[in-house]
C-alpha cells in the first residue's frame, strides 16, 4: 500500500510538472486589453472618447477577459493564489466591460450620457477597491508584479474620478496613460517569465517572487 501511494504521488507530481506556467498568458492579455482601453482614454492613436472606436474595442475586451479568466483558473491549479485572484477577477471585469461596450447588447445606447458616466464610474470604483485589496494581498510578490498591479490601481482610480465628475478629460487622460504604462510593465514581466522558463535567462524583477520565476 505504501509503495502504491508513493507511485501515485510521483505520477501526480510528474503530471503537475507538465503544466506550463499560465503567468505569461495572463500578463500578456492583461497588457493587451489594458493598453487598448488606455489608448482610447488617452487619445493615443485612437480618437479620445470616440464611440465608434469604443464599439470596436468591446469585442476585444470581451475575448481578452475570457482568456484572462482561463489563465486565472490555471493559476489556481498551479497553486499561485495571488496571480489567480488577479487574473480571474480582472477577466470577469473585462468580460462584463466588453458586454457593456458591445453595440449588439444596446446597454450604453439605452442610457443617457450622464447615466453612462455614473455607471462606468461606479463599475470602475468597485474594481479599484478590489485592486487595492489585491495589491495588499500580493506584497510578497516581486516588484515588477507589484508595479503592474499598482499602476493598474492608479489607472482605474483616475478613470473612476473622470467618469464620476462628468467625463473629465484631464482625469480620463491621466488614467489612460497610466494604463498604457501598466501594460508596458506587464509586457516586461511577460518577457521575464518566458525567458526564465524557456532559456534560463533572468531579467531584473526586483525580487524572487513566484510571478516571474514560475
Amino acid at each position: 500500500m505504501a509503495q502504491y501511494s508513493t507511485r501515485t504521488s510521483e505520477h501526480r507530481d510528474l503530471a503537475e510538472g507538465r503544466i506550463a506556467s499560465p503567468i505569461p498568458l495572463g500578463l500578456s492579455v492583461l497588457a493587451l486589453t489594458t493598453a487598448i482601453l488606455g489608448s482610447w482614454y488617452a487619445g493615443f492613436i485612437l480618437p479620445f472618447g470616440n464611440q465608434g472606436a469604443l464599439r470596436a474595442i468591446g469585442p476585444i475586451i470581451l475575448v481578452g477577459g475570457i482568456v484572462q479568466i482561463l489563465a486565472g483558473m490555471w493559476e489556481f491549479r498551479k497553486g499561485n493564489m495571488e496571480a489567480a485572484t488577479l487574473f480571474t477577477s480582472y477577466g470577469g471585469f473585462l468580460t462584463a466591460l466588453g458586454v457593456i461596450f458591445m453595440p449588439g447588447f444596446g446597454i450604453l445606447a439605452s442610457m443617457s450620457a450622464g447615466v453612462q458616466h455614473l455607471l462606468l464610474g461606479l463599475f470602475y470604483l468597485c474594481w479599484t477597491i478590489l485592486l487595492a485589496v489585491t495589491f495588499i494581498g500580493s506584497l510578497r510578490m516581486n516588484m515588477i508584479y507589484l508595479a503592474a498591479v499598482g499602476l493598474l490601481f492608479l489607472a482605474y482610480l483616475c478613470l473612476t474620478i473622470g467618469h464620476l465628475t462628468g467625463f473629465n478629460r484631464v482625469w480620463l487622460g491621466i488614467g489612460g496613460w497610466l494604463a498604457i504604462i501598466c501594460a508596458l510593465v506587464a509586457w516586461y514581466a511577460t518577457i521575464a517569465s518566458m525567458l526564465r522558463t524557456a532559456a534560463g535567462i533572468t531579467l531584473p524583477t526586483g525580487g524572487r517572487g513566484p510571478v516571474a520565476t514560475e
